[in-house]
């Protein structure tokens, strides 16, 4: 990608006295999709997006969005980007529309078109029942809400989003979702961090593995990727599934069962289409037939499973 679009990243490290929270961290985020920033607590994520959003600086590597460094032009970088932190406070006596008013002066509009701008982003996040009450009657959901409104309010090219759907109800986090995507097609370069993967597995065009501050290269991803993973198995006569697949050569100890199904290992698609034509061929009503994890989370959980050895790359 060229270090003029979206997000470019390489070697970048970060350290708080002898704590190394960001190690070796080489990435790009391109514009037109969502890339997923995936990795345990602790793993540098955080860290990373402050970096990037002009909150603190890289000890050493190298950083672009959109062409321009956060540390010798952080007033063109705060222009393009919109940032979501996990966490953002309001100001509790002011009302949702009035703190859209705000943050759109702080930007540079003037008044008339800081109101016509709150007004849009209002309808666009469905505050329009609240617009007029003081933030401190919002639920956390709502609050959330707000805080995608502010990183919105300049149309900025650069997203960055740290766990968007924190509090959301399941409806707003599908209106969310939809929005997300929504800004991604119009353009705009989006990174996204959350722990609730399922939610990034939906949402994601690609993904970024932080594992103890280092990016996991993309040897390691790819591997972890293709390592067999559980899918879920149901039919009209549960009792049917097992017996059919040990006879289409799956091993009986590799079968086994949760609350929702019969569970096998499937090394890819073209295995499930295999493990699937042998069931139809037994007979087996089957209803359902789907990873019992999504692509992040399956790899996100073998890369856990699977630490990093010595000579083994961390860039991607």
């Amino acid at each position: 990608m060229s270090d003029t679009a979206g997000i470019v990243v390489s070697g970048v490290r970060r350290s708080f006295g002898d704590v190394h929270a960001v190690k070796n961290v080489t990435f790009e985020a391109r514009p037109g999709a969502v890339t997923a920033l995936v990795g345990p607590n602790g793993s540098g994520k955080t860290t990373l997006l402050l970096m990037l959003a002009t909150l603190i600086e890289p000890d050493a590597g190298r950083i672009r969005i959109a062409g321009h460094d956060p540390v010798t032009d952080p007033v063109s970088v705060r222009a393009l980007i919109g940032w979501m932190p996990d966490v953002l406070g309001s100001w509790a006596s002011l009302t949702v529309r009035t703190t859209l008013q705000i943050t759109a002066r702080l930007y540079g509009m003037g008044a008339t078109r800081a109101a016509a701008r709150a007004d849009e982003l209002v309808r666009l996040i469905g505050l329009d029942d609240l617009a007029d009450r003081p933030t401190r009657v919002l639920s956390r959901g709502q609050k959330q809400r707000l805080s995608l409104a502010r990183a919105l309010v300049h149309d900025p090219s650069v997203l960055l989003l740290d766990e968007p759907a924190s509090g959301l109800d399941p409806t707003a986090r599908v209106e969310l979702r939809v929005l997300v995507r929504r800004l991604a097609q119009e353009g705009r370069t989006v990174l996204v961090s959350s722990h609730v993967l399922a939610e990034l597995d939906e949402l994601a065009d690609a993904a970024v593995y932080i594992e103890g501050g280092a990016s996991v290269s993309a040897e390691r991803v790819a591997s972890a990727a293709t390592r067999a993973r559980p899918w879920r198995i149901r039919a009209l006569d549960p009792g049917s599934i097992a017996p059919a697949l040990v006879a289409s050569g799956v091993a009986a100890e590799s079968i086994t069962a949760d609350a929702t199904g019969i569970l096998v290992p499937v090394t890819g698609e073209e295995h499930a289409a295999v493990v699937l034509a042998g069931l139809l061929q037994s007979g087996v009503a089957v209803t359902s037939f789907a990873p019992a994890t999504g692509d992040l989370e399956h790899t996100f959980l073998d890369l856990q499973a699977r630490p990093a050895e010595p000579g083994d790359g961390i860039r991607l």
